[in-house]
C-alpha cells in the first residue's frame, strides 16, 4: 500500500498583513489622488500615499513570491498542493473575469438602457425633462450638460493604434505559446528567445497605448472629465492596461527564473500561472478592441 502524499503547511509568515495594509494604503492614495483632481488641488498627498502603498505592496510581493519559490525549489511541494495552487490561480483568474464583467456590464447599461432614457427614449424617457435638448447618441460627442462635462471633439480612430495593439497582444499569446512549447520539450534556448519575444510585444502595446492616451487628451479633448463616454473609455482600457503592466512584470519574473535555470517539463506551474493570466489579457482586450472602438 502507497505511503499517503505530504501535504507541506508552511510556517506562520508576515506577508498576509502587510498585503493588507498594503492595498489599504495604495487604494486610499489613489482615492485621495482622484478626488483632489477633481477639487483642483494641484498639492495634494495622494500621490505620495498612492506611491508609498505601491513599493509595499511590491516589497510584499517579493518576499512572499520569493519564499513560495524557495519552498518550491526544496521540494516540499507534493502533488496534492500542486492543485491547490491550480485551483487557487483559476479562482483567481475567475474572480478577474468578475470584475471586467461589471465594467462592460456598466458599459452596456448606459448604452442601451440609461443613455436612451436620457434622449426621451423607452418607458423612463421622462427623464429627459431634465436636458430637454440633450440627443442621445453613442459615441457621445454631447453630453446633457456641457457647460460642466465638456464633450471630446473626437474619438479614437479603432483601425489605427488600436488595431496595431490587437495584432500585437494577439501575436504575444502566439508567441508565448511557443515559449510553453519550447519548455514541455526542454528546448531553452527557444524558450528564452519566445518569451522575450512576448515581453517586447507587450511593452510595446504598452507604449502605444501611452502614445494614444496623449492622443486623446491632448487632441480630441478626450478626458476623464469629457462625460460618460470618456469615463468609460478610461476606466475600461486603463484597468485593462493596468493588468498587462502586471503580467509583463510576471512574465519578466519568469524569465528571470528560466536564466537561473528553474522549470521544466515535469515543474512548471509557474510558468503556466503566468501562462493562463498573459492569454486571460488578451481575451479581454479582444473584447474592449470590439465592444469600446469598433462598435
Amino acid at each position: 500500500m502507497p505511503a499517503p502524499e505530504h501535504y507541506y503547511v508552511p510556517a506562520q509568515s508576515k506577508w498576509p498583513i502587510i498585503a493588507t495594509l498594503a492595498l489599504l494604503i495604495t487604494l486610499f492614495g489613489l482615492g485621495t489622488w482622484f478626488n483632489d483632481l477633481k477639487a483642483g488641488h494641484p498639492d495634494s498627498h495622494g500621490p505620495w500615499i498612492f506611491l508609498s502603498g505601491s513599493l509595499l505592496l511590491a516589497w510584499m510581493m517579493v518576499g512572499w513570491f520569493g519564499a513560495v519559490v524557495r519552498e518550491s525549489r526544496a521540494g516540499l511541494y507534493s502533488a496534492q498542493l500542486d492543485r491547490s495552487f491550480r485551483w487557487g490561480m483559476g479562482w483567481f483568474i475567475f474572480s478577474e473575469v468578475m470584475f471586467f464583467a461589471a465594467f462592460f456590464g456598466m458599459l452596456f447599461y448606459i448604452r442601451y438602457w440609461s443613455g436612451p432614457w436620457l434622449g426621451g427614449e423607452g418607458s423612463n424617457g421622462v427623464s429627459n425633462m431634465l436636458w430637454p435638448e440633450f440627443r442621445y447618441q453613442w459615441p457621445m460627442l454631447d453630453t446633457p450638460d456641457p457647460k460642466r462635462y465638456p464633450a471630446p471633439q473626437g474619438i479614437i480612430d479603432p483601425w489605427k493604434l488600436p488595431l496595431l495593439n490587437t495584432v500585437l497582444l494577439v501575436s504575444s499569446s502566439v508567441t508565448l505559446t511557443l515559449a510553453h512549447h519550447a519548455l514541455k520539450h526542454g528546448a531553452r534556448r527557444r524558450l528564452k528567445l519566445w518569451l522575450l519575444a512576448t515581453l517586447l510585444l507587450g511593452g510595446s502595446f504598452l507604449v502605444l497605448q501611452g502614445a494614444e492616451y496623449l492622443h486623446a487628451y491632448h487632441e480630441l479633448g478626450l478626458t476623464l472629465g469629457s462625460g460618460i463616454y470618456g469615463a468609460t473609455f478610461f476606466l475600461l482600457t486603463g484597468f485593462h492596461g493596468a493588468h498587462v503592466t502586471i503580467g509583463a512584470l510576471i512574465l519578466l519574473v519568469m524569465l528571470l527564473r528560466i536564466l537561473r535555470g528553474h522549470f521544466d517539463a515535469r515543474r512548471q506551474f509557474g510558468f503556466e500561472a503566468a501562462s493562463w493570466y498573459w492569454h486571460f489579457v488578451d481575451v479581454v482586450w479582444i473584447g474592449l478592441f470590439v465592444f469600446v472602438y469598433v462598435i
